[in-house]
């Protein structure tokens, strides 16, 4: 089909937005259902616009199906129920290979044959699972998953997803539209349109979504479709509800068949497999093909083929047996080192940063791995083009784990530290008793930078809207030189930027006014001393108040339990500095009001007293801020590592390598429910 008669032609105004409408729906159809596009974006945004026109001139000429409609929608008060008429039922999980293969014997053992399975694989997306349900080939319904009996109304906001079709086609006579139909699938959004959010939303000064998987979600449960909408989502079908009576199918592949013919998309990236070993063998092969995927999976769904036998397997209260999704490791995945880049923090500190083919690990897509310091780098061989696995360090931190030497190609490239600055050209220098590069220049605008984001940070000044990108802007702009100049700033000096609005000027201004009442703990840390994290600002806290702090030498500093030579050293240095004095005082002249704390009492005796404590893991009841406060409280003392001199290491949630090592050295732990009935007992 081609554009070309629209154009040269005059012909009835009904029939051209009738032609127009059928070319859009045809083109969706081979774009979304057979992944077989005909023509360009550019030319399918061409056919959009000239009915988008023509609907605008002539709005007697809209239909309720048009696809310039799916925006049409007004904004719901809540969602309401949406029955199942078949339980959407989640899938059993196969955390490594043997559990695969030990679902393979019982599917074997249930059907009473020794004969290999035939199933199909097919990629678990990490999206949303919707149904959509077609009567007379119109979409009617659509809902979420919920408990698998009823979910949440979402009807409205599918209707805005352009791979969701509105009206099924009937290829042929032989396999014609059921009366009605239920299908299954995944609503997901592509990492590029993801990134492409992001960006967009940082630039309005909104928070980035965590995940695709967060974004998709979050947008197919707007309460406004106009904001779903506006997000690029898309949707695979894998499945149907309540067989069609009228419609006979003897395999699970037989229905993808069928639902790609009625216009359906489809994930194009399935396998029928002969018995459970070529199903791993996909699982395998996708382990190192996910990375190049557009879109994120974590892991490959496993199901009997023959619907005979489905249906003598049957479904338990929750999970069909008949299927089960094998997942990736969540902790370690692979992928290439595409460059290896290298980063100026606030203190001057020159990082090696790994810049990755983009994956999912533990839920998060990552992009780019911390590589610490070139010890690191030549300890583990690592080499821009290697093939690695990465995890993230306590959940949290991205790191490569691993090289993965056997599929070097000799096209690597070995790394080595800059001697320039890339900010600011200065000197690179490592000092004797460091493990990493320096930047010498304090005026590096790198430096001025991160020391910006730092203090406008949760734990230290907690100024909404001022991260990376804004405050960057902001340096290169010339709109601010230092922290202090932030509390210089008004309406006009934002309302020209790119993406600042009136009102979201108004807020970072607010934000900005706010933060002038804080406690001295937070100051002290946004202040960003070296050494100088949220439990030594607790600790430095303690003497009362700021001006105390300035005064305190050496001595008097590392009285205070807690404190060591060198972090004593770090504080003294940094207010003996006439330029970090004038700082702090340019920030009192401008109204920032610091709240003196009383000094919190340390028990000298009892289980905590003199106990030398580590955190690791994430924790469910409070932060471990929080925690290392109650138990400094009791005479313990906190450090970031573990070594033969630790008491006892908390552990949470995907505790990391701190655990690891706590174990070796045989350093008692304790998790979460242990430290807190420690703490309240003491």
């Amino acid at each position: 089909m081609t554009t070309e008669r629209l154009i040269t032609e005059d012909e009835d105004l009904s029939s051209k937005a009738a032609e127009l409408r059928g070319l859009i729906e045809y083109h969706n159809h081979r774009y979304y259902a057979l992944d077989d596009p005909e023509i360009s974006d550019a030319e399918y945004d061409k056919l959009f616009r000239q009915l988008v026109e023509l609907e605008n001139e002539h709005p007697e000429l809209i239909t309720v199906d048009s696809p310039t409609q799916r925006v049409g929608f007004a904004p719901i008060e809540k969602f309401v129920p949406f029955q199942h008429e078949a339980p959407l039922l989640s899938l059993e999980n196969a955390m490594n290979l043997e559990e695969a293969i030990d679902f393979d014997r019982r599917v074997r053992k249930l059907l009473a044959t020794n004969e290999e399975i035939d199933y199909v694989a097919e990629l678990k997306m990490d999206g949303l699972a919707v149904e959509l349900v077609y009567e007379n080939g119109v979409l009617t319904g659509a809902g979420t998953r919920g408990d698998g009996y009823t979910g949440e109304d979402v009807s409205t906001n599918v209707r805005t997803i352009r791979s969701a079709p509105w009206r099924l086609v009937s290829p042929s006579n032989e396999s014609p539209v059921p009366a009605k139909l239920g299908v299954r699938g995944e609503v997901f959004m592509d990492n590029s349109d993801f990134e492409k959010l992001n960006e967009e939303r940082s630039v309005r000064g909104e928070a980035p979504f965590a995940n695709p998987r967060n974004a998709a979600a979050g947008s197919l449960r707007q309460l406004d479709p106009a904001v779903t909408a506006s997000r690029p989502l898309r949707v695979f079908f894998y499945g149907v509800g309540a067989l069609p009576a009228e419609v006979e199918f003897a395999t699970h592949y037989d229905i993808l068949e069928r639902l790609k013919g009625w216009g359906l998309p489809v994930n194009p990236e399935l396998r029928v497999c002969h018995g459970i070993g070529a199903a791993v063998s996909y699982f395998e092969e996708l382990v190192e093909k996910r990375e190049y995927l557009p879109y994120e999976i974590d892991g490959v769904v496993i199901k009997v083929n023959d619907l005979s036998a489905q249906s003598l397997l049957g479904e338990k209260s929750r999970s069909p047996r008949w299927a089960i999704a094998l997942k990736f490791s969540p902790h370690q995945v692979q992928t290439h080192v595409r460059e290896i880049r290298v980063n100026v923090g606030r203190t001057g500190i020159v990082t090696p940063v790994a810049i990755l083919n983009p994956v999912l690990v533990g839920g998060v897509t990552v992009k780019r791995a911390t590589l610490h310091n070139i010890d690191e780098i030549t300890r583990k061989d690592i080499r821009v083009g290697d093939a690695v696995l990465v995890h993230r360090a306590g959940d949290v931190i991205p790191e490569v784990a691993e090289v993965i030497t056997s599929r070097r190609t000799g096209e690597e490239k070995v790394f080595s530290m800059p001697t320039e600055c890339p900010d600011c050209g200065a000197i690179v220098v490592r000092l004797p008793d460091e493990a990493f590069h320096r930047c010498i220049n304090r005026n590096c605008p790198a430096q001025i930078k991160g020391s910006i984001v730092h203090f406008a940070s949760r734990d230290a000044m907690d100024i909404n809207g001022l991260g990376d990108k804004i405050v960057s802007r902001f340096i290169d702009e010339k709109i601010i030189r230092t922290v202090s100049d932030l509390y210089s700033l008004h309406l006009e000096d934002l309302e020209h930027l790119a993406g600042f609005g009136q009102k979201s000027a108004q807020n970072l201004l607010k934000s900005i006014e706010d933060s002038k009442h804080v406690s001295l703990s937070r100051f002290l840390y946004g202040l960003g001393i070296s050494h100088v994290g949220t439990f030594v600002a607790d600790l430095l806290a303690n003497f009362g108040s700021l001006e105390r702090v300035r005064s305190a030498g050496m001595e008097e500093l590392q009285q205070t339990r807690g404190i060591g030579e060198k972090v004593a050293s770090a504080i003294a240095t940094y207010f003996s500095n006439p330029e970090n004095s004038r700082l702090v005082d340019e920030l009192l002249e401008l109204g920032v009001a610091i709240e003196n704390q009383q000094p919190v009492r340390v028990v000298q005796a009892g289980y905590w007293a003199g106990k030398t404590v580590v955190f690791t893991g994430g924790l469910s009841s409070m932060s471990r801020q929080e925690a290392g406060r109650q138990i400094s409280a009791k005479g313990a003392r906190i450090t970031e590592s573990v070594s033969k001199k630790t008491d006892v290491v908390v552990a949470g949630a995907d505790a990391g390598s701190k655990l690891d090592k706590a174990r070796k050295l045989g350093v008692k732990v304790m998790t979460e429910d242990e430290f807190i009935g420690a703490v309240t007992s003491d």
